[in-house]
């Protein structure tokens, strides 16, 4: 039951990727110094964000199948309870920066991503709400409140899905020339690259 939750959930690092892409070799003027700076604002937290998200799928995917219901309450708990907490962070992160300076429609996908984002710390948040009420006395009720947490997360798949559109439509271009500048997110793109990270 939990290889599917952390399947589900194994795509932390997508968001991280989707945020730092390929650097593009556009013309020499390269962005504008103005955009470099709001990139640097959004990519300094990444890495400790990330490491937050990572660590909680680490945890989901390690968790034992079969272990104590308490055990596998309390990982999943506090797995949540991170994951809830990095995107928040992500949402808080491009919320303060403001719209990508310069670009075309830039606001507009920056309140989008930052909507999506919120959205998906809350459902996770959620989800923590539930594997925190799971009778843990009970392995069999406890078993069949698992399935029904897994039956919520297609639903949060989705949200997540979203959120990495959101983020694809804001990382274009300039943007991505920016970000792609930043010692942040490339640091934080190439550990989330990791053959572990990528396991579901």
């Amino acid at each position: 039951m939990n290889k599917k939750l952390a399947a589900a959930l194994s795509g932390g690092a997508v968001l991280v990727v989707t945020l730092t892409g390929c650097t593009s070799s556009g013309g020499s003027k390269g962005p504008d110094p103005k955009l470099v700076a709001w990139a640097k604002t959004v990519c300094d937290p990444l890495p400790a964000q990330q490491a937050k998200i990572s660590g909680a799928n680490a945890s989901l995917k390690a968790v034992a199948q079969d272990g104590p219901p308490k055990d596998v309450q309390k990982t999943d708990s506090q797995a949540f309870q991170d994951l809830a907490d990095g995107f928040k962070a992500r949402a808080t992160t491009l919320s303060s920066a403001g719209a990508p300076p310069g670009v075309d429609g830039g606001a507009a996908k920056q309140q989008d991503a930052v909507k999506k984002l919120t959205a998906l710390s809350a459902a996770y948040a959620d989800l923590k709400k539930q594997v925190d009420g799971l009778d843990t006395k009970d392995q069999t009720k406890f078993a069949s409140g698992l399935g029904d947490l897994s039956d919520r997360m297609k639903a949060v798949s989705a949200q997540y899905d979203s959120a990495i559109t959101a983020l694809e439509g804001l990382e274009k271009g300039d943007v991505n020339q920016a970000v792609a500048k930043q010692a942040g997110c490339t640091k934080a793109s190439s550990a989330s690259a990791s053959p572990s990270a990528s396991k579901g």
